[in-house]
């Protein structure tokens, strides 16, 4: 086997970390030594040893003159657990294959600098594409200090979210709905607009066999989300945000006394400054949204910039309709230049449906 053979072993370990781990990174590990894989491991839980450490008290013969493959740079400092450089120091392997840096300044090329100052070879950049792709939602989150949004909606072939109506379920079928579910165990958080309570009354949890339930937020300006909502009725149980810019305290109570945490944003225009909501969020370390608002909720967070990706669920059918709803609404773009650009589109299959994953490019500001 190469050393992208194993660092794709690696990867796929990885990935077994989604859903438990945030704010932290993903990150799996495989210890090699006379050609066989004598350890692997991954970061399993927020606070819980990572990778590394957990690749090395795997190995079922020293790993001492071995090579550990890992798809993020070990950390150096001292967070939740020890620096995984001084269990990689101290259990003797010789060489460190590297997927991508780590850009969190507490160990950004710090952690590798000392493998080689302790005489460990390290390799870097191995499959670094797939392992950065990997963690596009901790890179954004340690730079930006916000989190990385997604945009989902489901669709029919021409472009509706619900009949004339109003009504929408079900639009797609059990494997893409299923898919959803496994979004949301992703995300550390669900977010939709106070239409979407009023209309659908949704519970916003994950129904995934052992997934985790996001944590839900609820953008309301005017505070009008009924106390009768399954949102409310349960959030004792499930973590759940209301933000608000009615500055009324006593209409805060009832609430606060369901369970709500209630978060004070400034209007901007018609809606909530979603920046500064994103900014709010980012302090409890919610590091990941999936927002399943309507079409007003979603122009609004294109039109502030905080959408980073967009995950569209089309269905093969036809709904027609003047007036049946689009994903997006608002006022719109006036050019078709002024579009919003998506990028790196990902296509899957979902039983009859299909799933298009897009990264949004922004227009730089100088050109706004």
């Amino acid at each position: 086997m190469h050393q992208e053979d194993y660092m794709k072993m690696a990867i796929e370990l990885a990935k077994k970390g989604r859903g438990f781990v945030s704010p932290n990174p993903l990150v799996g590990a495989v210890i090699v030594k006379d050609k066989a894989v004598i350890g692997q491991g991954f970061h399993e839980k927020y606070g819980s040893p990572h990778a590394e450490r957990n690749a090395i008290n795997s190995c079922v013969v020293s790993p001492k003159g071995g090579t550990l493959y890992v798809t993020l740079e070990p950390c150096c400092h001292y967070g939740k657990t020890p620096p995984c450089t001084d269990a990689i120091i101290e259990s003797g392997i010789k060489k460190v294959v590297i997927g991508s840096f780590d850009p969190n300044p507490l160990v950004s090329q710090k952690g590798i600098a000392i493998l080689r100052e302790h005489g460990i070879e390290v390799v870097e950049h191995v499959c670094r594409e797939e392992c950065e792709r990997l963690n596009k939602v901790f890179f954004h989150f340690i730079k930006t200090k916000m989190p990385y949004v997604t945009m989902k909606y489901a669709m029919t072939l021409d472009g509706k979210i619900a009949t004339f109506s109003g009504k929408s379920k079900w639009i797609t079928a059990e494997t893409a709905r299923a898919h959803v579910q496994q979004e949301r165990h992703n995300h550390t958080a669900i977010m939709v607009g106070v239409g979407t309570v009023l209309l659908d009354d949704p519970l916003l949890t994950c129904r995934m066999e052992g997934g985790v339930n996001p944590v839900r937020v609820i953008c309301d300006s005017s505070l009008q989300t009924p106390l009768t909502a399954q949102v409310i009725v349960t959030a004792k149980e499930i973590p759940t945000i209301i933000a608000t810019s009615c500055n009324d305290l006593q209409k805060w109570k009832p609430y606060e006394q369901a369970g709500c945490e209630l978060l004070a944003i400034p209007p901007k225009g018609k809606h909530l400054d979603l920046p500064e909501l994103m900014r709010r969020l980012g302090e409890k370390s919610i590091d990941s949204i999936l927002l399943e608002g309507g079409a007003a909720l979603n122009w609004s967070a294109l039109n502030e910039r905080i959408v980073n990706k967009v995950c569209c669920y089309i269905a093969p059918k036809l709904f027609g309709g003047e007036n049946a709803k689009t994903p997006v609404g608002g006022m719109g773009v006036e050019k078709p230049s002024d579009a919003f650009l998506l990028k790196n589109s990902i296509v899957m299959r979902l039983g009859e449906d299909m799933l298009i994953e897009s990264e949004v490019e922004y227009p730089c500001l100088q050109e706004l």
